[in-house]
């Protein structure tokens, strides 16, 4: 089953308060949010890092405000490293089954731990994310992600 279709499944099973927004195919994050209606600030950012963790690499789908960056050393301490870096084109790719643009902040790898940026979750509402397709986006209430997904909730963005 494809990304998007199970992102689907899992939040009506969930009982989620979601919305679909079908959108000409767009990955930046400001240009997309004008295309779903929201701000870049609402925009979920999916980044696969790569992080030293006990001298082996640790795999974190990393989750910041689309209009904010990834503090690296932040996300190595939510998970116990001390330094990382962003995941290649080919391994983020290979493991959320999704191409760069379209990932969402969901994991269905278990190689992939989910940390989400505090701040963000605290701050806004509903979240928005391209939904493993470039051409779809999911509008999730904030508190619906959380008890669905279950991140590591810490401090991970700057910008």
């Amino acid at each position: 089953m494809a990304v998007f279709e199970r992102l689907i499944e899992i939040f009506k099973s969930g009982k989620a308060r979601f919305r679909v927004i079908e959108h000409k195919p767009e990955s930046q994050s400001e240009r997309v949010a004008s295309v779903r209606g929201t701000t870049a600030s609402q925009g979920a950012k999916a980044i696969v890092c790569r992080i030293l963790v006990d001298g082996r690499d640790r795999l974190v789908l990393a989750i910041v405000p689309g209009n904010r960056r990834v503090d690296m050393k932040a996300v190595a301490a939510a998970v116990g490293g001390r330094k990382g870096s962003f995941g290649s084109v080919a391994v983020a790719e290979a493991v959320t089954g999704c191409v760069m643009g379209a990932i969402p902040p969901m994991a269905f790898d278990d190689q992939l731990t989910v940390v989400a940026d505090e701040t963000f979750l605290a701050t806004e509402s509903e979240i928005a994310f391209n939904a493993g397709r470039l051409d779809r986006s999911i509008v999730i209430d904030t508190a619906d992600y959380k008890r669905i997904v279950a991140p590591r909730i810490k401090q991970i963005a700057v910008g």
